[in-house]
């Protein structure tokens, strides 16, 4: 009687192995250029201005970085650098991407600095794209906090986000000026 329990055991078991399936081809990826409104929630609009080959309001996709913006700007004009941008940063939308400038200051006197780096950001409002631009908050964390803000209604002070796992009193230290409540 054992046996054959056994054998249907694992008769199951071989009939539950999952089996694995094809994944379909990657879809190829065309060059980024200006294109005209579409839902507004897969896009982000950016402004590139400085020493760029074609100056503009650029929509590209939401997640896409400071050198796709770049790219679908023209690249750099000659004798330009891109030294002082991370070019790997995702951009945020609405802000302008200044090219070989050595400060936002110096590329338009007069004008605020528009440097997301620079930006204090709202702990209640803010983007898990946005909070991952706060100094070492990578994508995992941003999601912690955007987690922590759901679950808990929001915010009331700054202080809790030591109470977010991952942010240790070091972290909490380089975050802690450049947020809001």
């Amino acid at each position: 009687m054992s046996v054959l329990a056994t054998a249907v055991a694992i008769f199951f078991i071989w009939q539950s192995k999952p089996s694995s399936q094809p994944l379909p081809p990657p879809t190829p990826m065309s060059p980024m250029a200006p294109t005209p409104p579409a839902t507004t929630s897969t896009k982000v609009t950016v402004h590139v201005t400085g020493k760029i080959r074609h100056p503009g309001v650029y929509r590209l996709p939401t997640g896409a970085r400071v050198a796709d913006a770049v790219t679908a700007a023209g690249g750099v004009s000659r004798r330009a650098s891109t030294g002082s941008l991370n070019l790997a940063r995702r951009l945020i939308d609405g802000e302008q991407i200044v090219v070989g400038a050595t400060s936002p200051e110096a590329a338009q006197p007069g004008l605020p600095a528009t440097d997301p780096a620079a930006t204090i950001l709202d702990l209640n409002s803010a983007t898990t794209d946005q909070l991952e631009q706060l100094p070492g908050v990578g994508e995992v964390l941003a999601a912690r906090i955007t987690e922590f803000r759901t679950t808990r209604g929001g915010f009331t002070s700054i202080e809790q986000l030591r109470e977010v796992t991952g942010i240790g009193p070091r972290k909490f230290e380089e975050i802690k000026p450049k947020v809001r409540v």
